[in-house]
């Protein structure tokens, strides 16, 4: 967990920053792809708070009432993160977008209208060239979006090496470390979304066509909403009690029929209750002629076994049967 608060936080310090500077050059030049920009800098932002409200009220200890535990918290924030602040982003961005193309002005509606008052009434310093602005902010922006993805994916690359995962689509459909995963994703696209709003402002420059600049806040736009449905369905499976992934189901299965006086396995399932967090519970039978006090050391031992085998099991529930197998 402590990994995943220091990859928020500085994605928090970054984005927080960024929207900023983002704005102020939304300000100078009137850029549709600039304020695209801000919305998801401002996106990003309220996601990093999200994200560490669900990492603080996931450390909650277990109660009466939550026997298990608060960790599946962090699974509720990211969703919220994934449909409310990337879908909004990705909406406004995009209506933008298309209100630019269409000749529908900043956007339309009270925010629309807000914005483009803030625009008309901000007089740039004499001598200052917007555009130079709007490039100097956005390549500072893709500084620090660069180190904040290399917190992330340092981060993710540690799991991935821990769990012996081949590939980031490996790691994006197994782990359950969402606060990691929706820091990755959201730090990813949006260095993708500085090139797109470098490439449509350079073009306009260019050309002296608004149209690039315009495509560029809808290409932002359609992109956020695309990651924000991808992230809501990692983040589902989760929520709805997800097992461990087959792969690793299959290892732990014979992990408990290695052991000789395990007969067969009548019952397995495992569970995430919260990031790298697992209960596993088992119908087991054991060979014929154990007294009690053997089943109970063998059920000690294969619990130990399974928590070796596999590191994020928190619990285990061994029921013991018997089995009419020799």
């Amino acid at each position: 967990m402590a990994g995943s608060k220091s990859v928020v936080l500085a994605a928090l310090v970054a984005n927080g920053a960024i929207a900023i500077l983002k704005f102020f050059g939304f300000l100078l030049t009137g850029s549709a792809a600039m304020l695209a920009e801000t919305y998801h800098s401002l996106s990003d932002t309220g996601n990093q708070v999200f994200l560490l409200i669900g990492i603080r009220y996931s450390g909650r200890a277990a109660d009466r009432m939550h026997p298990f535990g608060y960790g599946k918290a962090q699974f509720f924030y990211s969703f919220l993160v994934s449909v409310f602040l990337f879908g909004i982003a990705g909406w406004e961005s995009l209506k933008h977008g298309y209100s630019e193309l269409t000749g529908g002005g900043h956007g339309g509606g009270h925010t629309g209208e807000a914005v483009e008052f803030l625009f008309i009434s901000f007089q740039p310093p004499a001598g200052l060239d917007p555009v130079m602005v709007n490039y100097t902010v956005l390549l500072g922006a893709f500084a620090f979006e660069t180190w904040a993805l290399w917190k992330a994916r340092a981060e993710m690359q540690r799991q991935m090496k821990r769990n012996d995962w081949g590939s980031y689509k490996e790691a994006f459909r197994k782990t359950s470390d969402v606060t990691t995963l929706t820091a990755l994703t959201e730090d990813t696209i949006a260095l993708a979304g500085i090139v797109i709003a470098l490439v449509g402002l350079f073009l306009e420059q260019q050309t002296g066509n608004p149209f690039f600049d315009r495509v560029s806040a809808l290409l932002i736009g359609i992109m956020l909403m695309g990651f924000a449905v991808a992230l809501a369905w990692e983040n589902k499976r989760l929520l709805l009690g997800e097992s461990l992934p087959r792969d690793e189901n299959q290892r732990l299965r014979d992990v408990l029929l290695d052991d000789e006086r395990v007969a067969e396995i009548i019952d397995f399932r495992t569970i995430y209750f919260g990031p790298n967090e697992v209960i596993l519970s088992a119908d087991v039978a054991f060979v014929e002629g154990l007294n009690t006090t053997e089943i109970d050391d063998a059920i000690t031992a294969v619990e130990d076994e399974l928590r070796a085998t596999n590191g994020d099991i928190r619990k285990v529930y061994i029921e013991p049967e018997i089995s009419d197998q020799p």
